[in-house]
């Protein structure tokens, strides 16, 4: 694999901005996303890996966001991606209101298997949607929260519901429990995507060679850039969906890039995510409009960098944090 090029940490480290970005509604237990933006010689690129993530995983990320910054991007395919909806795992009477955000939509990916939620709570969110929101195609995410029991049951109640599934994302940690859960939910006709097990284990085409998924769930920071994601769905050939890792609409540039440059079968992508952020670095944020994103480069307000910038102290950690995986890539 050709690198890109690596700027100099001293340049890095004079020009990185820090960034708290208030989130509309809390998500995966994040109430602030923080961020670290820097424009290179090829535009404007962001290192976001989060907060609990250990310096080898986080460096992954980094690599991701210099091959961005400071070198070209594959030929795109496309000029513009469809975007699905995201609903955070919020009660069902604010299932509408959440929602309203993301405009028109033809796909929405829900959120289950929340901490200290049941799964009564997971049915509830589900069937609104599928009350409000007739013929746009439903997705659950459950992050690996769920027991294999969990998930069966949840997708089996759909099932006599007649509440049909584009596909699980996720719905068990391992890959040899992801395996187990493809097995029984193709008797049902339920498809399994894989994400967690695709960008944090070591072999990310593990999950492929098992046959535990029929999607692949990618994004490029997590899998270390562009051409290292490409590489992978060229290996696994399974049909993928783009999605985001909770970005600014800086992130959510290098995610289009990536689906724009698709060579394989792919879903609407998860890339409409600033619509769960209540700011953004740019005064207009990539927001989908009649369910597409135009694939483009985004380019930060200095007021809203400005108006956005972390407290010192944060500051101060995320370079702490940026010197020492820098050294590691």
């Amino acid at each position: 694999m050709t690198l890109a090029p690596k700027p100099a940490i001293s340049d890095l480290l004079g020009s990185a901005r820090v960034l708290s970005v208030p989130m509309r509604v809390k998500f995966r237990g994040v109430t602030h996303r923080e961020v670290v933006l820097f424009e290179g010689s090829h535009g404007w690129t962001e290192w976001s890996p989060f907060l609990e993530y250990q310096d080898d995983e986080a460096a992954v990320w980094l690599r991701a966001a210099l091959e961005f910054g400071w070198s070209a991007t594959p030929a795109l395919n496309s000029q513009s991606i469809f975007i699905n909806a995201t609903l955070a795992a919020v009660p069902a009477e604010s299932v509408e209101e959440q929602l309203a955000a993301f405009g028109k939509f033809r796909t929405v990916k829900i959120k289950v298997a929340e901490p200290g939620q049941s799964l009564e709570d997971d049915l509830a969110r589900i069937r609104k949607v599928h009350e409000l929101y007739r013929g746009v195609a439903i997705r659950l995410d459950a992050n690996g929260g769920f027991e294999i029991e969990n998930a069966i049951e949840l997708a089996k109640e759909l099932s006599i519901e007649s509440i049909d599934l584009q596909y699980f994302e996720q719905p068990v940690k391992t890959i040899a429990e992801l395996a187990e859960v493809r097995l029984q939910l193709a008797r049902i006709g339920v498809k399994v995507a894989a994400d967690e097990s695709v960008r944090k284990v070591s072999d990310p085409l593990a999950v492929a060679h098992a046959n535990a998924a029929d999607v692949l769930v990618i994004k490029a920071q997590p899998l270390g850039g562009i051409k290292s994601a490409l590489d992978i769905t060229r290996e696994a050939k399974l049909p993928v969906t783009v999605s985001s890792a909770l970005e600014t609409s800086v992130g959510i540039s290098m995610g289009l890039h990536l689906a724009a440059a698709l060579e394989v079968e792919s879903f609407d992508a998860g890339l409409g995510t600033v619509a769960l952020l209540a700011d953004d670095v740019c005064e207009e944020p990539f927001i989908a409009r009649d369910s597409q994103l135009e694939v483009k480069r985004a380019v930060p307000s200095e007021t809203k960098l400005a108006k956005l910038a972390a407290e010192s102290e944060r500051t101060e950690w995320w370079l702490a944090r940026l010197e020492r995986c820098y050294n590691l890539i």
